[in-house]
């Protein structure tokens, strides 16, 4: 992505306003108005498509299964992250949001129950054609921005994405209600095209691949192994997120035992939308005052607290614990990228983003699955506070590998 590098690594007073400087930067307002918009999309379909999974078959367990079919080819990253360093990144991004635009209207045949399969096909492309956005989006801002900024970035993004859960599952909740599941698909469809439109909007000056020279996946997997800052804290954000898909294969659980239908699940994720708004404005600032690990493991921590606070069976309870949850899972997540995009080489950011997008969110996938099985087995109330307990001992394997990381410079690990 081009960008103003003059500007980006100014000096003066626009050094002390790093969010009014990426606002400022074109191609990242064009990056984060398209982040608005697919979150629009995204989050209004996640809500409706359990919902529409529930109502069609009256299953929790299919229902949390919706889920796990978008997640799955997280499994995949290491594999579909490196078709972001063989192509032009900015084609990629166009083509993969063609790709969606044109597939979610086949939606509109799920009416009965023996549809299901089609829902979770689409859902299953659905999560590949994101594993690719990432790893292509991830590569074109780091190659764009002052390192300084990247984390800013990261937390802007996080707030515009997760930030439409205020507004896009209720919106969805009431498409859904209008025009069933079928409509909230051809809202997600529709904002595919217009992001198309963002990206190809972008002035991007993108070194081609080199020439006879395919990008190697377990080139990415090597750089993470061996790196002293990147490992500990992509494997913290991979336990995170191990309990974060239990956790979220609880939730319609969570929903029954408060009383409420269960679009009531898109109250609890507007919640989370707003806590996710917070922390991803104070992001930038948080990790230059705290660094990377410090700031990961106070989120990791929130989140343990605000899981536990989702067994008390009172409405004031699950709200808190939604703010709190939104608030502290993105903080891992964003101290992991930030230091992929600033201790990576840019031949290997995609492959190694997508890498560490694996590594993260493969144990989400596990999560999911494992819980889709026990909610109909257990009561959750028990599930969500050992998940809170091992939510809280996480942010301990960050401590341990401190003093072992501190005698060592990562650039021992870097291959350029």
């Amino acid at each position: 992505m081009n960008s103003t590098p003059g500007g980006a690594r100014g000096s003066g007073p626009a050094r002390t306003r790093p969010l009014a400087r990426l606002l400022r930067d074109r191609n990242a307002a064009l990056q984060l108005t398209g982040a608005v918009v697919s979150g629009l999309g995204t989050s209004a379909l996640w809500l409706a498509t359990g919902v529409w999974v529930k109502d069609l078959t009256g299953s929790d367990g299919l229902a949390a299964l919706s889920l796990l079919a978008m997640w799955a080819p997280t499994l995949a990253g290491p594999v579909l992250g490196a078709l972001a360093d063989r192509v032009r990144r900015k084609p990629l991004l166009i083509g993969t949001n063609l790709l969606m635009a044109a597939l979610l209207p086949t939606l509109l045949t799920v009416d009965a129950p023996g549809d299901v399969w089609l829902l979770f096909a689409v859902l299953f492309v659905y999560g590949a054609a994101g594993v690719v956005q990432d790893a292509a989006e991830s590569a074109l801002v780091a190659t764009a921005l002052d390192p300084a900024l990247l984390g800013d970035f990261n937390g802007l993004r996080t707030t515009v994405t997760e930030g439409m859960k205020l507004i896009a599952p209720l919106a969805g909740a009431g498409v859904y209600a209008a025009y069933g599941g079928a409509g909230v698909a051809l809202l997600d469809a529709a904002t595919f095209l217009v992001a198309t439109g963002l990206y190809a909007a972008l002035r991007v000056r993108e070194r081609p691949p080199a020439a006879g020279r395919r990008a190697s996946t377990p080139e990415g997997v090597r750089l993470l192994c061996a790196h002293p800052r990147l490992r500990p804290l992509v494997l913290a954000g991979g336990t995170t997120m191990l309990c974060a898909g239990l956790n979220g294969a609880l939730l319609y659980a969570v929903v029954e035992r408060l009383g409420h239908p269960p679009a009531y699940a898109g109250v609890l994720a507007a919640l989370q939308g707003l806590g996710s708004v917070a922390v991803g404005l104070a992001s930038g600032t948080a990790l230059r005052r705290l660094g990377e690990r410090r700031f990961a493991a106070a989120g990791i921590a929130l989140t343990g607290v605000a899981v536990a606070l989702r067994a008390v069976p009172y409405d004031a309870a699950a709200w808190a614990g939604s703010v709190a949850v939104g608030a502290g899972l993105p903080c891992v997540l964003i101290a992991a990228l930030t230091a992929v995009q600033r201790g990576t080489p840019e031949g290997l950011v995609g492959r190694t983003a997508a890498t560490a997008s694996t590594l993260m969110f493969a144990p989400n996938v596990l999560g999911l699955a494992v819980g889709a099985a026990l909610v109909e087995l257990l009561p959750h109330q028990p599930l969500l506070l050992l998940l809170g307990l091992a939510l809280l001992a996480t942010p301990l394997q960050l401590r341990a590998s401190a003093a072992r990381t501190a005698a060592r410079s990562p650039s021992d690990a870097n291959p350029a």
